[in-house]
């Protein structure tokens, strides 16, 4: 699908999703990653919902914003809460979705001037 958004000039936003992409700013990108209107960090280590790890979430949680998108790949699922610990800890907000739904969601709130990260899990075909 892809998306339209308001005024992002200079910043990262979501231009489009399918299953086995997302694009950032019209860079199609094929691995889980995570993202914050001002910064990309590819290939966030998950591959699967199945392999994300407690250490893969502290890596969100060192981008201290206050709102986390967990964008759980093509089905919304719910980690293990001791997944989460390092996000709790810090006090951060975590919304689970599917990942596009967390595309949709992150534009809304990055254009609104929020800070907020989206972390994509993008499920690798084996």
């Amino acid at each position: 699908m892809k998306l339209h958004s308001t005024v992002t000039t200079g910043l990262h936003a979501i231009t489009a999703y399918d299953a086995e992409h997302i694009a950032v700013n019209g860079r199609r990108l094929t691995r889980s990653f995570l993202l914050t209107p001002h910064r990309l960090l590819e290939d966030w280590p998950p591959e699967s919902f199945d392999s994300l790890s407690a250490a893969d979430l502290e890596a969100v949680a060192a981008l201290d914003c206050p709102i986390v998108l967990l964008g759980t790949g093509t089905r919304q699922r719910f980690p293990a809460p001791v997944l989460l610990r390092s996000l709790i800890e810090k006090r951060i907000g975590v919304e689970i979705m599917d990942s596009p739904a967390a595309c949709r969601t992150y534009n809304i709130l990055m254009a609104e001037g929020r800070e907020v990260a989206a972390a994509l899990i993008i499920e690798c075909a084996n």
